[in-house]
C-alpha cells in the first residue's frame, strides 16, 4: 500500500510539471513584454520632449520675425519680395503639421532670413541700428539652438524606429500601435547653415 502511494504521488508530481512550465513561460513573456512596452513609451515620450524643445525655439524665431520686417522695410524698398517671402513662409511654417513639412518650410525661411541679413549689407544706416543688430544676434542665437534642439529630436527619433523596428520588440510595437517618428531634416546642405551675421 505503501508503494501504491508512492507511485501515485509521482505520477499526481508528474502531471503538475507540464502546467508549472507552461506558467514560468507565460509569465516571462509577459514580463517581457511590459518592458518593452515600457522601453517603447520612454522613447516616445522622448521624442515628444525632443519635438518640444524644436518647437518652442522656432515660435522664438517666428515672434522675431515681425520685428525684423519692421525694422528693415523702411530700408529695402527695392527688395519687397525678400520681405514678402519672409512673411509667407512664417505663416506657412506655423500651418505646418508634420515634422517632415516643418522642416521644409523652415529651411526655406532659414535660407530667406540669410537673404535678409545679406541684402541688409548693402545699407549701412540699417547695419548700424542697434535695433537691428540686436534682432540679429537674437536670431543667430536662436538659429544655434534650432541646431542643437534638432539633433537631440534627431537622435530619439532614431532610437525610437530603431526600437519599433527591431525583432522580437516590433511584434509589441505593432500590437499597442506605436508608430515610427518622422526626422526633423532641412531640405539643402545650405540650409542646414546658420545664417550669417556681420555685426559693425
Amino acid at each position: 500500500m505503501h508503494r501504491a502511494l508512492s507511485i501515485e504521488c509521482e505520477s499526481g508530481g508528474g502531471e503538475i510539471t507540464p502546467v508549472y512550465v507552461v506558467l514560468a513561460i507565460f509569465v516571462v513573456l509577459l514580463l517581457w513584454g511590459v518592458a518593452v512596452f515600457n522601453r517603447l513609451v520612454r522613447r516616445r515620450n522622448l521624442v515628444g520632449e525632443g519635438w518640444s524643445g524644436i518647437d518652442v525655439q522656432l515660435k522664438r524665431r517666428a515672434d522675431l520675425i515681425p520685428n525684423l520686417i519692421e525694422a528693415v522695410k523702411g530700408y529695402m524698398g527695392h527688395e519687397r519680395g525678400v520681405l514678402e517671402k519672409v512673411t509667407q513662409l512664417r505663416v506657412d511654417s506655423q500651418k505646418a503639421t508634420s515634422p517632415a513639412e516643418k522642416g521644409r518650410i523652415e529651411g526655406a525661411l532659414g535660407s530667406a532670413l540669410a537673404s535678409v541679413f545679406a541684402v541688409a549689407e548693402n545699407y549701412p544706416d540699417l547695419k548700424a541700428s542697434q535695433n537691428f543688430s540686436d534682432l540679429q544676434k537674437s536670431l543667430a542665437d536662436i538659429e544655434e539652438q534650432i541646431q542643437l534642439a534638432r539633433r537631440y529630436y534627431n537622435g530619439a527619433v532614431r532610437e525610437q524606429n530603431i526600437v519599433i523596428e527591431s525583432f522580437p520588440s516590433d511584434i509589441v510595437a505593432r500590437l499597442f500601435h506605436f508608430q515610427r517618428a518622422e526626422f526633423f531634416q532641412l531640405e539643402s546642405v545650405a540650409d542646414r547653415q546658420v545664417p550669417q551675421v556681420r555685426f559693425p
